[in-house]
Order: C-alpha cells, then sequence, then structure tokens
C-alpha cells in the first residue's frame, strides 16, 4: 500500500487530493475522520445512505493512495471475514481529528501533573515515539532531512536555516507552527519536553547526526532545535 506523502510545501499530493475530490469518497473520509473506532463497509454505507457496493470501489481507491488503514475481524458473517477501517497514521487530518482526542490529551496531562511526573520523564516519554517514527526512515540520505520531513507531517511547519553565527554545519529548525500549542500553554514543561524527547529520539535513532539545543516555548529563543554532525557538544 502507498503511503501519504506530502508535497514539498507540507500539502497532501495530487493523487490524494484528486481521490478526496470525489464527493463519496470526501464523505467516507469525514466519517472516518470522526468515527472514535475503525468502521465497516456496511457501517460507512449506512451514514452516506448508499449500499456497500457502491461504497467498497471507492476505500479500495482511497487505500491505493495510502489513505486508509484496514484490519480483519474475523467475527463477521460464516465465511467472510469483515474488513474494518481507519484513516492511516500518515494521513492529512484535515483539521477533523475525533473531539476525544483533545479530551485524551487534557486527562492524559492532567494525570500525569497528579503523579509529580516531570519533564524528565516527558522526555523519555518522547524519545520512544521518535526512535520508533523514525524506523520508517532507515533508507533517508540523512537524519535533518528525514526529522524535516516528520515535523512536517506532524504539523509543525519546520523551517531550516544554517546556523551562521555559532557553527555553519548545525542547522536550526524552527517550528513555525505548533499543534501542541493547546496544551503547551497549559502544561509547557510537559508538552516541551515530549517534544523535546521526540526530537531527541528520532535524531539518535538515525544515528549520523545529534540534537545540539532543544528550544521550548519558554526559551529566549523558543520553539526551534538545533541539529548538528556527530560529536558536536550539546547544550
Amino acid at each position: 500500500m502507498a503511503s501519504v506523502d506530502p508535497t514539498p510545501n507540507g500539502l497532501p499530493s495530487r493523487d490524494v487530493l484528486k481521490v478526496l475530490g470525489d464527493n463519496t469518497r470526501y464523505g467516507i473520509y469525514l466519517e472516518l475522520a470522526r468515527a472514535a473506532r475503525p468502521l465497516v463497509t456496511a457501517e460507512i454505507a449506512e451514514m452516506l445512505g448508499l449500499h456497500p457496493n457502491t461504497v467498497r470501489p471507492h476505500l479500495d481507491r482511497m487505500r491505493e493512495v495510502g489513505l486508509l488503514d484496514v484490519t480483519t475481524d474475523a467475527r463477521g458473517e460464516v465465511g467472510r471475514p469483515q474488513h474494518r477501517y481507519s484513516l492511516a497514521a500518515d494521513a492529512p487530518s484535515l483539521g477533523l481529528e475525533p473531539p476525544t482526542v483533545p479530551v485524551l490529551a487534557r486527562m492524559v496531562l492532567a494525570m500525569a501533573e497528579r503523579l509529580d511526573a516531570g519533564p524528565d520523564d516527558a522526555v523519555a516519554v518522547g524519545a520512544v515515539e521518535g526512535a520508533a517514527r523514525a524506523a520508517r526512515y532507515a533508507t533517508s540520505p540523512s537524519a535533518l532531512e528525514a526529522l524535516v520531513d516528520d515535523l512536517d507531517r506532524l504539523g509543525f511547519d519546520p523551517v531550516v536555516a544554517a546556523d551562521e553565527l555559532d557553527d555553519p554545519d548545525t542547522a536550526i529548525v524552527a517550528f513555525a507552527n505548533c499543534p501542541f500549542a493547546e496544551f503547551a500553554a497549559t502544561h509547557p514543561e510537559l508538552v516541551c519536553g515530549l517534544h523535546r524527547g521526540l526530537v531527541a529520539g528520532f535524531v539518535a535513532a538515525m544515528g549520523d547526526a545529534v540534537m545540539v539545543e532543544f528550544c521550548p516555548l519558554f526559551h529566549r529563543t523558543p520553539c526551534q532545535v538545533s541539529i548538528g554532525p556527530v560529536g558536536a557538544a550539546a547544550s
């Protein structure tokens, strides 16, 4: 199955836009984006007022361009397992994530504070996720290129510049947007710690660069990270 590769400006590819340009497929996308769990074909068809046989080829086309993930449920009709569809992990959200996601994020942050979790705990959790995300970039030519691509997928709108003043071999990646902004405003140490760990874990897993400095929301130069060659001193 193909993956959803964005264009250089971070927008969905032309193939994805063409697929979503069909009213039925866009309707399917909306229903799956709003759903709290994967849906079977019959459920999607009922929501849209269509026959399941009409919906199936649209689901197949959306899978071809990497918009959907599918799992098989053996509890379907006898001899005919059901396929359950959900949006792929790297599908463009279009701002349609289920309303339960922000609720869950707020509760998890409140629980972390209740359990006295600190920035170091957040960094550790983020590092595990970062290393896992790096696995998909095993063939990438550089950690910096892979990191920028992944941050772009996550919605940070990264902007890269060379560190002309201190070290021309170090790149500064600024975050023009923060998809965690709502939560960083109320829990900056935890949320920025998660982001710091995410970047550090990602770069460490790639192996050909190091995170020199991460500047969180409350830093004098906020929301940017410096990536340097292996052996560069971290601050």
